[in-house]
């Protein structure tokens, strides 16, 4: 100990001594350090850290497979089966997050509502700390409706609350009875804060109605790879069993819950952590080559040393006392960066990463940072010792300060450089991809406008029969009260805008009488006038009986999204009308029901026809059995994402078929102050309904928040990319300059010899020159590895894109130049008697 402490004693005297290479050294680590320890603390929080439940390793969540391969919700039958037949699993719970409306008294709020069958809690592991959970009579179809809350909830909305049954709640305007309190820090899923029992709501007896997520605990002694096998033989059974006709799965998938929670951003996170890496290993790079010039510089020192007897391990152990301090510094700097850097990432980051909020530097992160300074001391110490001490004691005696090192130490420094050029180059590609991405992006429109729309986001209550009257009064209210908000040009409705959740999506039926018999085109003319609410038994079995067969035939089947929109929707939006008309204040409830399509859809179903007075059956949506007949077609609408091609798309009028409106959004084209509109429409709301809580916004922060990703991804790697950029230049710069340094007595005599300025500019120059081209081949290679791993964050731009190699080359060998040119007029400015008086 006594020999370490005087080792880090002399450690400080050096850095005193060399106090500027110690703050460049030190600066430069905290900045590799800070954001490599910033970026893992949200991988661990993310991707790492152990979900808050009890054995969460052993919770799943199940998917339906299709014909295509894509993961869809279960549908109620093929989830009983499941439940019944898969032995392997201890427990199955359905469940599905939706906002609502909830009142405590008077005010509403706007939170998730978790709709979970009967072994939800028991999956999870989670008991109540308050009251119970549910009972077994308030389970069925029917019974009066309780809830449960988050602790969160309790604590702030119901004020701790130990009577709960006194307490007054209502959810979408149904009053429920509070029965208990969840645990502190459990919001599953989708940041719940009410949990109701799923079997009060009505069972689907459809196989092809996906509604319902699925999680299940494994049975103890069965594993992941068991139950996969087993519930995927059980799928198989029933697509066996029942076939295409009635049901769409051909297969279940099954994930760690961990796994399925994180699916979508686990890319971006391990390409974002890999990218911080880089710029590490960049920041390393530069220490390493100040720390080889620093060595350099005490190769006397150090062949005096060693003649007067210290140990080539003696000085290697001073060595590593030196990098050891060094990196702590830096390290205890980094940190400190990484805590403003991860409040920053919390800032910036997407709201679809889960678990964004409990995101901090931790144990574990910290831990991280101790095992990067370590690592990057053995590294930093082992190396620089080992160079510094591997030259001959009696030349360095002879050669003197100039000379010892100089040639070894300068070719070290270049190869050094070479790989930190290489990275930069690598990580200047990444950033480049993301930016050429992000253009294309922002090239693409949507198929709708974006300035000067506002919107208003409605949270109604769920309907029955008997409310759907009501409904579209309220509606049509609504609508005609804002007509009249001074500046507003146009108004439209629809129950889901683009670029937010994205609309439901279903199979339909093409109802054209030719080919059917008699007895099917009068069943098809009976449905046109029978609501759902007035369909016996007899003709619910005749009309399912001959869908079945109809969706057997995919000639006369399609798939497309549903779109309940109001007669001002497209003007306000300015979707284009291709052909036909819009809706019009004709088409109201008891009219005959009519759709409008997207182009793609008459497209793909009605090629080379003209769709308008074909009718479509599409009552699987919305338990609406009656006839659509297509009465126009519209421009194509961006709904999901502006990456995904627009889908198939069919609009149906809220007048006729609200049954899908408990999520309706208002849009307001308006060239007036936002402010005041949206001061005007609440109050206008507030006086139709009290109940109903409003949210405002712009249609053009929607679409801006839609690519929230994608620029948080293009931000970080382009600062990442930058800071490597500084560096990588830094480096080409500090190495030069001390290579000029070095042979300041050789450029003398080469100026007294005859050398021209351009000559000694050409001499030097050229070494940066050929340093860059050796690091940007290597970094082109690199790039090629690192770019296939962002594959699924580029779009329409491959990984190989030959603008962005070769703008990036051309951008590092000019920045290259650039930093080369300052040591080279330095040396051209060398002054023969000066040099030549040097040594």
């Amino acid at each position: 100990m006594t020999g370490i402490i005087q080792d880090l004693r002399y450690a400080l005297r050096q850095f005193r001594k060399s106090s500027g290479f110690s703050a460049v050294a030190i600066g430069t680590l905290a900045l590799g350090i800070g954001a490599s320890t910033a970026i893992f603390s949200v991988v661990y929080g993310v991707l790492l850290r152990s979900l808050p439940y009890y054995k969460p390793d052993r919770i799943v969540q199940m998917w339906e497979v299709n014909s295509s391969g894509g993961h869809v919700r279960f549908a109620d039958p093929n989830f009983e089966d499941l439940h019944a037949q898969a032995h392997s699993l201890q427990g199955i719970a359905e469940m599905y997050s939706i906002e609502a409306a909830v009142s405590v008294g008077e005010e509403p709020d706007r939170i998730n509502v978790a709709h979970v069958s009967k072994d939800f809690f028991s999956v999870m592991g989670v008991q109540s700390v308050i009251g119970r959970l549910f009972a077994p009579e308030e389970l069925h179809f029917g019974a009066a409706p309780t809830a449960l809350v988050s602790y969160s909830y309790w604590k702030l909305h119901l004020h701790e609350a130990r009577d709960l049954g006194a307490v007054n709640v209502t959810v979408s305007n149904n009053p429920v009875s509070i029965v208990g309190v969840l645990p502190p820090g459990f919001a599953f899923p989708d940041n719940s804060q009410v949990w109701l029992a799923r079997e009060t709501d009505v069972r689907l007896p459809s196989r092809s109605a996906h509604n319902w997520e699925v999680v299940a605990r494994l049975r103890d002694g069965a594993s992941l790879d068991q139950a996969r096998a087993e519930v995927s033989a059980v799928a198989h059974r029933l697509f066996q069993q029942y076939g295409s006709e009635d049901m769409t799965m051909v297969d279940a998938a099954v994930l760690q819950l961990r796994e399925a929670l994180t699916i979508e951003v686990k890319p971006a996170l391990l390409v974002l952590l890999g990218v911080a890496s880089l710029l590490l290993l960049v920041a390393s790079a530069n220490v390493m080559n100040l720390s080889l010039a620093q060595a350099s510089a005490r190769a006397g020192e150090l062949a005096i040393r060693s003649a007067l007897g210290v140990s080539r391990w003696r000085l290697v152990r001073q060595f590593l006392a030196e990098a050891l301090l060094l990196s702590l510094l830096g390290s205890c700097l980094g940190v400190i960066s990484a805590y403003f850097g991860v409040r920053g990432l919390r800032a910036l980051a997407p709201g679809s990463i889960p678990g964004l909020n409990d995101i901090s530097l931790n144990a574990p992160v910290l831990w991280f940072a101790l095992g990067l300074a370590v690592v990057l001391a053995a590294g930093l110490g082992v190396l620089t010792a080992l160079r510094a001490t591997s030259s001959n004691l009696q030349s360095t005696l002879a050669a003197g300060r100039t000379q010892a090192s100089t040639v070894r130490s300068q070719r070290a420094g270049r190869v050094i450089v070479a790989g930190q050029v290489a990275i930069t180059l690598t990580l200047l590609v990444g950033a480049g991809l993301l930016g050429r991405s992000m253009l294309r992006v922002l090239s693409v429109h949507p198929g709708f406008e974006t300035q000067h729309v506002l919107t208003i986001d409605l949270k109604l209550p769920d309907l029955d029969a008997q409310m759907m009257p009501q409904r579209v009064q309220f509606l049509d209210q609504l609508i005609s009260r804002f007509r009249t908000l001074p500046g507003v040009r146009e108004v439209g409705g629809t129950n889901t805008l683009p670029l937010t959740s994205g609309p439901d999506d279903g199979n339909f039926a093409i109802l054209n009488t030719q080919g059917l018999s008699p007895a099917q085109r009068d069943l098809i003319d009976r449905s046109a006038h029978i609501s759902p609410e007035k369909a016996g038994p007899a003709y619910l079995n005749e009309f399912t009986k001959f869908f079945d067969q109809r969706f057997s035939d995919a000639e006369h089947t399609g798939n497309a999204d549903y779109v309940v929109a109001s007669e001002g929707y497209f003007q306000s939006l300015g979707i284009p009308l291709l052909r036909g008309r819009l809706f019009n204040d004709a088409d109201g409830p008891n009219a005959p029901h009519v759709a409008v399509i997207s182009e793609s859809t008459a497209r793909q179903k009605w090629p080379n026809q003209n769709p308008i007075g074909q009718t479509i059956e599409f009552g699987n949506m919305d338990g609406d059995l009656r006839p659509l007949t297509i009465v126009g077609i519209v421009g194509e609408v961006r709904a999901r994402t502006l990456e995904s091609a627009p889908r198939p798309t069919i609009y149906v009028n809220y007048r006729q078929r609200p049954r899908a409106t408990s999520q309706f959004s208002i849009v307001l084209p308006t060239s007036s102050d936002a402010a005041a509109v949206f001061a005007a429409a609440r109050r206008v709301i507030a006086q139709l309904d009290p109940t109903v809580p409003p949210r405002f916004n712009t249609l053009h922060e929607i679409f801006s928040e839609s690519l929230n990703s994608r620029r948080f991804n293009l931000l970080l790697i382009g600062v990442f990319a930058g800071t490597a950029l500084l560096l990588a230049i830094a480096g080409v710069c500090g190495v030069l300059a001390y290579s000029v340094a070095q042979r300041t007595r050789e450029i003398g005599v080469r100026i007294a010899m005859g050398a021209s300025t351009a000559n000694i500019l050409k001499m030097v120059l050229r070494q940066g020159l050929i340093t860059a081209v050796v690091g940007i081949s290597i970094g082109l290679l690199g790039s090629f590895l690192l770019t296939r791993f962002m594959r699924s964050l580029l779009f329409e731009v491959g990984p190989g894109d030959p603008i962005t190699l070769a703008g990036v080359a051309l951008l590092l060998m000019l920045a290259t130049m650039l930093a080369s040119y300052i040591p080279a007029r330095r040396a051209a400015k060398v002054d023969p008697m000066v040099a030549l008086r040097y040594e």
